[in-house]
């Protein structure tokens, strides 16, 4: 399971480091609106997605509170098919579709889950709270 902090599911976006820093201060500048993940990580960890409503605390390298988001939208799609207009969501400088599936694609498989066409992505949304 992950962590909690006041009952609420943590969101640790990234790796730790300077880019989980990087990823929190998107987020907490209100230039990140959305996250994606592996369906297999909710399996692994024996959690259920996220649903529209529920707050998530945001936090840094230690699993501190940086800040509360709300979700705003869940949805499971190939990675294939993960649209343009919630890829530029991430607010993370990708300038095409195409850049932020080779991003995220790489991302992936430096943590050992290379991804496909048909990879399941949890594609979440949410605003700072």
């Amino acid at each position: 399971m992950w962590p909690r902090i006041d009952g609420l599911r943590t969101l640790a976006l990234g790796t730790p480091g300077e880019l989980r820093a990087r990823l929190n201060t998107l987020v907490l500048s209100g230039a990140k609106t959305a996250t994606a993940g592996l369906t297999g990580e909710y399996a692994e960890e024996n959690e259920e997605l996220e649903h529209v409503g529920e707050r998530l605390a945001l936090v840094d390298d230690d699993d501190t509170l940086v800040g509360v988001v709300e979700v705003t939208g869940v949805d499971v799609v190939r990675f294939a098919d993960v649209p343009w207009e919630f890829a530029r969501a991430e607010g993370e400088g990708d300038r095409s579709i195409e850049e932020w599936r080779a991003g995220h694609g790489a991302y992936w498989a430096r943590q050992g889950t290379p991804v496909t066409d048909d990879s399941r992505i949890v594609c979440i949304r949410f605003r700072l709270v």
